[in-house]
């Protein structure tokens, strides 16, 4: 199946758009998703495909921001180990159940997603977990990682957002929370790609297009993301949120 120039065009802008993106403040696949839908792939394979386009976009942006985590491995092992369980659960309810009803929830859960980080100064300062501890792996916070992971799994559309949300309310400033976001992506989007080849669900023709420009676009966004000014990233994610917000309910 050959693709057109236009077909090709826009698959690439989309794929760079993507990777940077979800390194900045996730929703890369707000853009990635519907291209492979415009020229012509079937849902649930569109959906495996893009996932595995933004694999390795996901480790360039994890690799970039490095020094904002490389030295809390240790802590963050439960975190992980969340993030991996959950991509495996979701994208395995995706293969066996379709995204009709997951359609129809994705604008209430990046609503959500964006009012938590909005607020979560403020949130912060009720709170008395003002530093990475144990009490941040504690079984109520690995549950609510690990269900960021199931939903990023099964469709990935605002995961970073809701990733976000949730570091930022632990008391991670957000350049820390951005790396650490883009991390857990990696983990998420590594075990969902696995699935997803093991199934034969990809349509490796338009995969290919998308590789290259994902893994530019990825590394630099997380090296943006490296630079902005805190205050510049945190209006550039709630932006972001919000426009998936209402893109989602005028349109899914």
């Amino acid at each position: 199946m050959s693709l057109s120039l236009v077909d090709l065009a826009w698959l690439l802008l989309a794929g760079g758009a993507a990777g940077a993106m979800n390194a900045l403040a996730g929703g890369g696949t707000f853009l990635s998703f519907p291209a492979l839908l415009a020229v012509g792939v079937p849902a649930v394979s569109a959906n495996a495909t893009n996932a595995v386009a933004l694999w390795p976009a996901s480790i360039a942006s994890a690799w970039a921001g490095r020094r904002h985590w490389r030295s809390h491995v240790a802590v963050l092992w439960p975190l992980l180990a969340a993030a991996l369980l959950g991509g495996v659960l979701g994208s395995g309810l995706l293969l066996l159940s379709g995204e009709a009803l997951f359609r129809q929830l994705i604008p209430w859960l990046l609503l959500l997603a964006t009012l938590l980080f909005t607020a979560a100064p403020w949130l912060r300062r009720l709170s008395q977990q003002r530093t990475v501890s144990g009490a941040h792996n504690s079984p109520a916070w690995l549950a609510l990682h690990a269900s960021g992971a199931v939903y990023g799994g099964f469709f990935g559309a605002g995961m970073g957002i809701v990733q976000l949300a949730l570091l930022a309310v632990q008391g991670h400033d957000v350049q820390r929370a951005s790396a650490l976001k883009n991390l857990f992506s990696a983990v998420i989007y590594s075990v969902a790609s696995l699935v997803f080849i093991a199934a034969g669900a990809i349509s490796y023709h338009h995969l290919a297009v998308l590789l290259g420009a994902t893994v530019l676009g990825g590394y630099l966004g997380g090296r943006l993301a490296d630079r902005l000014a805190p205050q510049w990233l945190r209006v550039w994610v709630i932006s972001v949120g919000s426009a998936m917000t209402l893109y989602y309910f005028l349109v899914a």
